[in-house]
């Protein structure tokens, strides 16, 4: 006499309809108390069985929504309707859109998510740095990487295939040179703001190191010109770099909100200009 599979143990059946063995498991239940159920078919009862023991070491190993209908284009277009969702700049998420479009869809898109191997990603990495510079390659790897990692936190993954690649190949080109002034050259920088309007914010910027898009919303409220030389320590003239001509106004990170001091010249270029907005 057949015995009664142990709860857990998913079931196993014939399907007249269909005319295949059917395995059958539940992996939970929806919010309403429904059944999740994941079933996988096969022409016999061992075929089916060897599915239903897939089914059973999935959910083992935390993938139990793992399906081959889940491809890895799937994967990208949940992680960018999060991505978007988190205010993000507009402009940012088109670039990002961009590229998942047009780097990582055409050649990995419709492969099944489950099926997706180290060798697949290598390649992939290797085939994009023959192209692109080594900056965009790192991007396209994070892009991928936290995409999976999503698809792994909804259980349709077991593991994150992109965490397993050795190592990032270099892109082509050496990169961008770098664009520092040399002294000379600053020197000559500042005479030559020296009768234009612009003197403070090209004066100020140079001197303090201040980033464009933090030194464009500047006001007055956060300037100190005085700065508390009796203090002890002492307290020097300063500007405070709290916002940002970002999305949100936000500096680019927590960490970038800082006081920083100003020297004698950056003082005298502000004092000046606040002369010539009164006048």
């Amino acid at each position: 006499m057949a015995t009664r599979r142990s709860r857990g143990d998913g079931g196993l059946y014939w399907d007249e309809s269909r005319q295949r063995w059917t395995a059958e498991v539940t992996v939970g239940f929806r919010p309403d108390g429904k059944r999740i159920v994941r079933k996988a078919r096969g022409k016999t009862k061992t075929e089916a069985k060897a599915k239903l023991k897939e089914l059973l070491d999935d959910i083992e190993k935390g993938a139990a929504n793992a399906s081959a209908g889940y491809t890895v284009e799937h994967a990208l277009d949940d992680w960018l309707k999060r991505y978007a969702q988190c205010q993000r700049d507009p402009n940012t998420v088109k670039a990002v859109r961009s590229l998942v479009n047009n780097h990582i869809v055409p050649p990995l898109g419709a492969r099944p998510l489950v099926k997706l191997e180290v060798d697949d990603v290598e390649d992939w990495l290797a085939e994009k740095a023959e192209v692109l510079v080594t900056s965009t390659v790192r991007n396209l790897r994070s892009i991928l990487q936290r995409a999976i990692n999503r698809a792994q936190v909804g259980k349709r993954v077991k593991h994150n295939v992109v965490l397993l690649c050795d190592e990032l190949p270099a892109g082509k080109g050496t990169g961008r040179p770098s664009k520092a002034l040399t002294l000379a050259q600053a020197e000559a920088v500042l005479a030559a703001a020296e009768s234009s309007p612009m003197r403070a914010y090209i004066v100020v910027s140079l001197l303090t190191g201040a980033r464009t898009e933090e030194m464009r919303p500047l006001t007055w409220d956060h300037v100190d010109l005085v700065g508390k030389p009796d203090a002890t320590p002492a307290i020097p003239p300063n500007i405070k770099v709290w916002r940002s001509v970002r999305a949100r106004g936000e500096t680019k990170t927590r960490k970038s909100r800082r006081t920083l001091a100003l020297p004698e010249r950056a003082v005298r270029a502000l004092e000046d200009h606040r002369v010539a907005q009164r006048r």
